[in-house]
């Protein structure tokens, strides 16, 4: 029985067939469950035309209404059932959640919706907002090389075990096996070993640290996460422990790999971090793939 019998695929009035749109399709058709599509029309989108009032809003509900439903038929035609429709909202982020609770989606599909780094200093992207508060997996897609995928990367992180999130490294490899098995996708295991990161806060700062300190940490990070991937069964040449940053590790593996869709573990911030944003959240701006993200949750 496959994982995915609800799909929720979130979509833009934009009227045209996204990246997002294919994806889910896709994983519809290829686990056998049903697809429920939702164009939201923030009201924001509509303000500069304010003074056409009701009648423009209706028209602009009712022609996405036809569009939205032109799209249902031609997936109808591969033996999906799906359902469709079309709101316009002023809170879309609640109505998102709410969607999600009620229908009792398995996955939120999509487009990633792109903000300049200025913009992003003054109001969170919706994206970052479904990232943190959606409870259920959220795949956000940029772009779709193949409908299915064929390389499915799970991002983990076998470091400071005492404070990580409770079993977030066996959600995000599960999610990513289920993923790969339903998609006939490879699957990675990869982790981003920081020498800089690790070092301060092993040592704490303005400490002075033994000779090949950094040598015997990343030993040991790297013994635990051989130990984590054979536990799960991943083969040695899929196993990438790589040396570097998160987001300049992922963005040059998925390059190199032609990895479609990394698997992450999102957590819940509070004080600063929630305003920074989590790695996954960052990720989302520099690796040229897909982010499927694994909801967690933490006290920092």
């Amino acid at each position: 029985m496959s994982q995915y019998q609800r799909l929720f695929l979130v979509a833009g009035p934009s009227m045209r067939h996204t990246p997002a749109l294919e994806r889910a399709v896709a994983i519809a058709q290829a686990t056998r469950a049903a697809l429920h599509i939702t164009v939201f029309i923030e009201d924001s989108h509509l303000l500069g035309l304010k003074s056409a009032g009701a009648r423009f809003r209706e028209a602009c509900q009712q022609e996405n209404e036809q569009w939205l439903e032109d799209e249902a038929d031609l997936i109808r035609e591969r033996g999906i059932k799906v359902s469709t429709e079309v709101l316009v909202t002023r809170t879309a982020l609640q109505e998102i959640l709410l969607h999600v609770a009620e229908m009792q989606a398995d996955l939120l599909i999509k487009d990633v919706q792109h903000e300049s780094a200025l913009k992003r200093v003054f109001i969170t992207p919706l994206d970052w907002h479904l990232l943190r508060e959606c409870p259920v997996p959220v795949h956000l897609v940029s772009e779709v090389r193949c409908p299915l995928p064929r390389v499915v990367v799970a991002a983990v992180d076998p470091s400071h075990p005492e404070t990580q999130i409770t079993g977030i490294n066996d959600s995000i490899i599960q999610a990513a096996n289920g993923l790969a098995m339903q998609c006939s996708a490879e699957l990675h295991l990869l982790h981003a070993y920081d020498p800089s990161r690790t070092h301060m806060s092993d040592a704490g700062a303005g400490a002075v640290t033994m000779p090949g300190f950094s040598s015997d940490v990343r030993k040991s990070l790297q013994k635990t996460f051989i130990a984590l991937a054979d536990h799960y069964g991943v083969p040695g040449e899929r196993q990438h422990f790589v040396e570097a940053s998160p987001g300049k590790a992922l963005a040059d593996f998925a390059a190199h790999h032609r990895a479609d869709v990394i698997v992450m573990g999102n957590a819940h911030h509070k004080g600063l971090g929630k305003w920074v944003g989590s790695t996954t959240e960052h990720v989302l701006y520099q690796v040229p793939c897909n982010i499927f993200a694994v909801t967690g949750a933490a006290d920092q």
